[in-house]
C-alpha cells in the first residue's frame, strides 16, 4: 500500500531528472515510510536501494558488492567484492560517470557506526569524481541525531555537498484516513489519535474491527509490534532511557511547563532542560508558544508537547500499565483504564485535526495557526494575518449536540483578552464539534461538524 507522498516523489523526480550529479539526504523517524518512498521512486528506473545493517563493515561491503554486481551485470565484481569503502565509492562513481543511475543507501547511520571515517571518505570521492558524474545519490537514515550531526551538520565532512534534503514527516489526518476505508469518520479520529500519522503504525490496525478490539489485540499483548516499538525506538536513540521515559510520561499526561515536569519527575531543573533539548533534537518533543507571541524563540511562556499521537497514547495508557499487560489483564485495562478515557484523550488530537482542516479551508490567508493562552485563559485555535489584521478564534469540542450559541458567546468574551491589533482587526469565530444541538447564524461565525471534515 502506497498512499500519498506526492510532494516527496515529485521532488525526487525533479532531482533525478536534472542531468547532473545529485546528492540527496533523506531522514525521518522510524516507520515513517522512507524506505517505501525510495522503493516507489526507483521502481521502473535504473536505480537500486542498498540497505545498511548492524553488522560488520566486511559483511556490508560483501553484500553491497553482490547486489551491485547483479544490478550492473558485473561478473568481475561478483568474484572480487569490495575490500574497503574507497573501492565502493570509486566503483559507483565510475559506473555513473556517463550513464546516470540512482544509488540509494538506506540506514546510512549503521555504516557510520561501523566506520566513523565513512563521511570523510565519501567527501573525498564526491569532490574528486562523483560531483562530475550523473549519479543520483540518496543517503537515508532513521537516526535523526546521526543524520543531522554526521551528514547535515556544519562540522560534518559532507557539509555543503548535498544538493537537496528531505525530512519525511508523519502523515496528516486526512492522508491517514485512507488506511481505514471501512472505519466511520469518528473511528478514524480515534485511530489517528492513537497511532498518529506514521504509516508503519497505521498499517497495524484492522478497520473491520472496533477501536477497542484493535487496542486490545495490537497494544495489550507483549509480543505485539505496537506494544514493543515505542520502547525499542527510544532505547535505540537514547543512552539513559529511564530519565527520558519519565519526562515523556510527564508531558504525555499534561505536565507541559518546565516546572511541572520537574515536579512530576523529581529530576533537577538542569537535567530536565538538558534532556528536553535532546528530545526536541530527536523530533519527539516540540516547544510551543502562544500564537500571538512576536518572538517565539525568545518567549518565556513556552510549553512542551509530544509531537506524535502514538507516543502520547503509549505513555498515557501502555507505559504505566506494563505490569498489568504482562499479567494478561487486557479486559480490565480496556474496560476500566482506557476506553472510559478515550474521548478525553482524543480531544487533544481533534484540535490538531481542526488546525489541519483550517489550513485546507483557508477562510483567509493565515500567517500562523496555533493555540493562544495567557495565564489561566486559553483558546484552542487562533489564526492571524498581520498584514490584513484578520484574526480567527475557534474552539474544538469532541462532543455531540454542542450548544454553538453558548460556545460562541464564551469565545467572544475570551477573544477580548487577546492583545493583538485590538483597535483595528477583523474578527471571525468558529466552533468544531462532532455535532451541534443548537446552532447560531452570524456573518463572521463558522460551524464545522465532523461530517463536514472530509477529504
Amino acid at each position: 500500500m502506497f498512499i500519498d507522498r506526492d510532494d516527496e516523489i515529485k521532488a525526487l523526480e525533479e532531482r533525478s531528472g536534472s542531468g547532473k550529479a545529485e546528492f540527496i539526504v533523506m531522514y525521518g523517524r522510524r516507520r515513517v515510510g522512507k524506505t517505501e518512498i525510495i522503493d516507489y521512486f526507483v521502481k521502473g528506473k535504473k536505480g537500486i536501494r542498498l540497505l545498511g545493517r548492524t553488522e560488520s563493515e566486511k559483511d556490508n561491503l560483501t553484500r553491497f558488492s553482490r547486489e551491485l554486481a547483479e544490478f550492473f551485470s558485473d561478473g568481475t565484481l561478483k568474484l572480487n567484492p569490495f575490500q574497503n569503502w574507497d573501492a565502493f565509492f570509486a566503483y559507483i562513481a565510475e559506473k555513473t560517470r556517463n550513464a546516470g543511475a540512482i544509488i540509494a543507501i538506506d540506514e546510512f547511520p549503521y555504516l557510520i557506526d561501523a566506520n566513523k571515517a565513512i563521511p570523510s571518505i565519501l567527501q573525498d570521492h564526491w569532490d574528486r569524481n562523483m560531483k562530475n558524474s550523473k549519479i543520483c545519490l540518496i543517503l537515508c537514515g532513521s537516526s535523526i541525531a546521526m543524520m543531522v550531526t554526521k551528514v547535515l551538520g556544519h562540522k560534518s565532512p559532507l557539509y555543503g555537498r548535498r544538493t537537496g534534503q528531505m525530512k519525511i514527516e508523519p502523515m496528516g489526518f486526512f492522508s491517514s484516513c485512507k488506511f481505514f476505508p471501512k472505519f466511520s469518520l469518528k473511528d478514524k479520529v480515534y485511530a489517528y489519535s492513537i497511532l498518529g500519522g506514521t504509516p508503519g503504525y497505521l498499517l497495524e490496525f484492522d478497520d473491520k474491527k472496533s477501536i477497542s478490539e484493535n487496542i486490545s489485540e495490537k497494544f495489550l499483548k507483549e509480543a505485539r509490534f505496537l506494544f514493543q516499538d515505542a520502547e525499542f525506538v527510544l532505547r535505540e536513540e537514547l543512552k539513559e532511557p529511564k530519565f527520558y521515559f519519565s519526562i515523556l510520561r510527564a508531558i504525555a499526561i499534561g505536565k507541559t511547563k518546565l516546572g511541572e515536569i520537574v515536579n512530576e519527575t523529581g529530576l533537577g531543573k538542569g537535567i530536565v532542560g538538558k534532556y528536553i533539548s535532546v528530545l526536541i533534537d530527536l523530533d519527539m518533543v516540540k516547544r510551543d508558544v502562544s500564537v500571538t507571541e512576536k518572538q517565539a524563540h525568545k518567549s518565556r511562556k513556552g510549553i512542551y508537547v509530544l509531537k506524535d499521537n502514538f507516543y502520547r497514547f503509549w505513555f498515557n495508557f501502555i507505559f504505566p500499565n506494563i505490569e498489568e499487560i504482562e499479567q494478561k489483564k487486557q479486559e480490565t485495562l480496556i474496560s476500566r483504564k482506557i476506553m472510559p478515557h478515550i474521548d478525553h484523550y482524543a480531544s487533544y488530537a481533534f484540535e490538531g485535526i481542526c488546525r489541519e482542516w483550517l489550513w485546507r479551508m483557508k477562510l483567509f490567508d493565515y500567517e500562523r495557526v496555533g493555540r493562544w493562552w495567557e495565564k489561566e485563559e486559553e483558546i484552542d485555535i487562533t489564526a492571524i494575518n498581520s498584514t490584513t489584521r484578520e484574526i480567527l478564534f475557534a474552539e474544538c469540542k469532541w462532543q455531540d449536540d454542542v450548544d454553538a450559541e453558548k460556545i460562541i458567546s464564551e469565545l467572544k468574551d475570551k477573544s477580548k483578552l487577546v492583545n493583538w491589533n485590538q483597535n483595528a482587526r477583523k474578527e471571525y469565530f468558529a466552533v468544531f464539534a462532532r455535532s451541534f444541538g443548537r446552532k447560531v447564524k452570524q456573518s463572521n461565525v463558522f460551524l464545522f461538524e465532523l461530517k463536514d471534515m472530509k477529504n
